[in-house]
């Protein structure tokens, strides 16, 4: 193995040294789905805000019940969105829907299924209540002024739902690097044009920038030709107009790759170019003098599927301050693979009714088979120095899609 090969764990050390520090920027709440959160969201008041009726029916005092009480005159009615009212007689009763404010002198609420109502009256049906019963009590969620959730986190439904409860119009999230996708190669055409025979369409370039749009990252998309200063002087706009550049082909051993001399040529530091992996060895990492990020990845569709769902993920995670736990599988039959390489194999997932997520290998034929790709949901990753991977064992999962 040559020297200029770094492992897949010096690879990771070396882009998390090198990751960015994003900006914060305020965005609307009906935008900002798919962010990563730059502030926890506290509670400005007590969650519930007040003890909360949860089922419509009556609202009595529980000791007057105990004493033997069934029946019930009805004193009025609280609908939610209503002040709160008193009820000024324990023996009597008042009409509660879900959502509405306990009244004052009650503490214990019987669902209309549990009653008969006739006559201005209402009868308790049931011989056993609990004290309490049916009630969402002030707090007893969140406290004012405590965290809900903490910075880092992804804006999910979830997140939005409780900056909305917490009165958050704006909100403080990680701004995402201003990204461009550039293909090289003069045997590429694109996607609406019919190829020649010595021709392919561009295709790495659009699932790449799928990817990071499902990542919140709008990107767009360039092409280089395999043209030495045309490459360079493309290549030199495109490092003052953005911040991470992702480029796909032209960083291996070709006469016309001329990648990694016009990107040194141009000022950007490498910080590596060879990996000990399959696929995606010719992988080259850098950083401008500007401060922008350079990810070289190989031409081959499954080499630069695989780069970016291993490094450039790791690095936007890194970069974003987000904390993730990797995900683990079971190797569902036994894999030989001989190589000192790390292996990313790619692999479909299978629910077992043990609560086990069974990984089965998708081999394809090689780093140019990218229709393979859709037959899995992610990448294992198998460990180097070691030759057989057994059934049975357990080992890191990257998932590419939702698993279903």
């Amino acid at each position: 193995m040559e020297k200029t090969f770094i492992t897949y764990e010096e690879a990771l050390s070396i882009i998390e040294l090198n990751k960015n520090n994003f900006v914060t920027i305020q965005v609307p709440i009906k935008e900002c789905g798919g962010y990563v959160l730059a502030e926890d969201l506290t509670a400005d008041r007590d969650l519930p805000p007040y003890d909360r009726i949860t089922m419509d029916g009556i609202a009595i005092d529980y000791d007057t019940f105990r004493n033997g009480q069934r029946e019930f005159p009805i004193k009025g009615v609280a609908p939610a969105g209503s002040p709160q009212q008193t009820l000024d007689d324990k023996s009597s009763c008042i009409e509660v829907m879900t959502g509405a404010i306990l009244p004052n002198n009650t503490d214990t609420v019987i669902r209309y299924e549990d009653l008969t109502i006739a006559d201005g009256n209402a009868r308790i049906n049931i011989a056993e209540i609990e004290y309490r019963q049916n009630i969402h009590f002030k707090g007893s969620d969140i406290v004012k002024n405590s965290v809900i959730t903490k910075a880092g986190n992804i804006i999910s439904s979830a997140e939005i739902n409780v900056a909305a409860a917490t009165g958050k119009f704006t909100i403080a999230v990680k701004k995402m690097p201003k990204a461009v996708i550039i293909s090289t190669g003069d045997e590429l055409v694109d996607v609406h044009e019919t190829p020649l025979t010595h021709q392919i369409r561009r295709s790495n370039v659009y699932g790449i920038q799928n990817t990071l749009i499902e990542w919140g990252i709008p990107a767009e998309l360039r092409h280089l030709p395999d043209d030495k200063e045309k490459m360079q002087t493309i290549l030199a706009q495109l490092l003052q107009e953005f911040d991470l550049l992702i480029i796909t082909g032209g960083v291996s051993k070709g006469k016309f790759d001329y990648l990694p001399d016009v990107l040194t040529s141009l000022g950007v530091v490498k910080h590596f170019h060879k990996i000990q992996q399959r696929p995606g060895k010719p992988f080259w990492f850098g950083t401008s003098k500007n401060n922008k990020r350079v990810f070289a990845l190989p031409g081959n569709p499954v080499s630069s599927f695989v780069c970016v769902y291993i490094y450039l993920r790791f690095w936007l995670i890194k970069s974003l301050g987000i904390e993730e736990t990797l995900f683990y599988v079971t190797l569902n039959e036994e894999v030989y693979f001989k190589p000192d390489l790390i292996y990313f194999l790619e692999a479909k997932l299978e629910s077992k009714t043990d609560g086990c997520l069974i990984a089965n290998p998708v081999k394809g034929n090689g780093s140019g088979d990218f229709a393979n790709l859709v037959k899995a949901d992610g990448f294992l990753i198998l460990p180097q120095n070691k030759t057989i991977f057994m059934k049975g064992e357990v080992y890191p999962f990257i998932p590419y899609r939702s698993y279903h």
